[in-house]
């Protein structure tokens, strides 16, 4: 049977850069990009789903006749703590739609991605192993801590191939940061570039595990394409990029910008980072599937520099040419 792939939650931070990806792989005809509403950027299929509603992705799911779901939709850690109960709700509801669709129409693999944010006190900081205890400190982490369980227990009990990756901290240049404790990271370097002073919400040794999105990418699409066999992990995966701290990529953004300044300001997302670990063993996911990251701090900040440099000339020169426009 065709693949055919339909994205929920394509506008957010990895759905944007993801979805251009598959349909690169796949072809324009064969990804369905979904989201609560479509943005300009999109070519190819798009349908407004509201994930909270299981008979639209039905619908969605048989119009298509797709064969495999990426569900990103989900509220995370920092915005989370703002709404728990809905955040909650949010989170699982759309989780046990997806699932549910999926099994019921015998769907070839679903994809679920989780986070860092399901390890709490209980896990080692340092080198947290795959198997590590789960107390997350989140409705965000308890969300996706449960996620995994369940699409384990779909595995287990109907055979539905989920697959998932916790993912570190994720830096891009694509889109905005979007409320996440680790997108102090994406931040920085938009201040950056345009010379402005940047506060930190967390302390400036604060250090996290981060990945770069290409990476990121990557390593979705390795999983996904990994022969069924050699899956061992139906939780979810460990992977690692590069850890570091605040200070860490402040320092490496001087080495371009000498002049860049950072006040440290933490809030309540210090308390957030500080029961999330420092570093993680992604050992099993290279033994089961090859991954290894490709980016390390200086290749990061190299790339998002040019590229947002990039990015605010082009939006410079579009203002002035809506300027003229208006004034003619």
């Amino acid at each position: 049977m065709e693949t055919k792939i339909l994205i929920i939650g394509a506008n957010g931070q990895l759905g944007l850069v993801l979805t251009k990806a598959l349909q690169c792989k796949f072809g324009l005809e064969r990804v369905v990009a979904s989201d609560l509403e479509k943005r300009e950027q999109y070519q190819g299929k798009f349908e407004v789903i509201d994930a909270t509603d299981i008979n639209r992705i039905q619908e969605v799911v048989i119009n298509h006749k797709i064969t495999q779901i990426y569900h990103l939709a989900a509220i995370l850690s920092a915005k989370g703590e703002e709404n728990p109960l809905g955040t909650w709700d949010i989170n699982m509801k759309t989780l046990f739609n997806v699932l549910e669709v999926s099994r019921m129409h015998k769907l070839d693999k679903v994809f679920f991605p989780s986070s860092i944010a399901v390890f709490g006190e209980g896990a080692p900081l340092d080198h947290t192993p795959n198997d590590a205890y789960l107390n997350p400190a989140t409705v965000y982490g308890m969300s996706k801590a449960s996620g995994e369980n369940w699409a384990n227990y779909y595995y287990l009990k109907y055979g539905l191939d989920v697959r998932s990756i916790r993912y570190p901290g994720v830096i891009g240049y694509q889109s905005q940061p979007n409320g996440g404790t680790t997108d102090y990271a994406v931040d920085i370097y938009h201040k950056a570039i345009l010379e402005e002073e940047f506060i930190c919400f967390l302390e400036e040794n604060t250090t996290l595990p981060m990945i770069f999105m290409d990476d990121v990418v990557r390593a979705t699409i390795e999983l996904m394409e990994a022969p069924k066999e050699v899956i061992t992990m139906r939780t979810s995966y460990n992977i690692a990029g590069i850890s570091f701290s605040p200070n860490q990529i402040a320092q490496e953004i001087r080495k371009i910008y000498p002049n860049f300044r950072i006040v440290y300001k933490p809030d309540f997302r210090q308390e957030i980072a500080s029961k999330w670990p420092r570093s993680i063993d992604d050992t099993v996911a290279k033994n089961d599937w090859g991954w290894e990251p490709k980016f390390d701090l200086k290749d990061i900040t190299a790339i998002m520099v040019q590229e947002l440099k990039k990015k605010y000339k082009r939006d410079s020169e579009n203002k002035t040419i809506r300027t003229v426009y208006t004034e003619v």
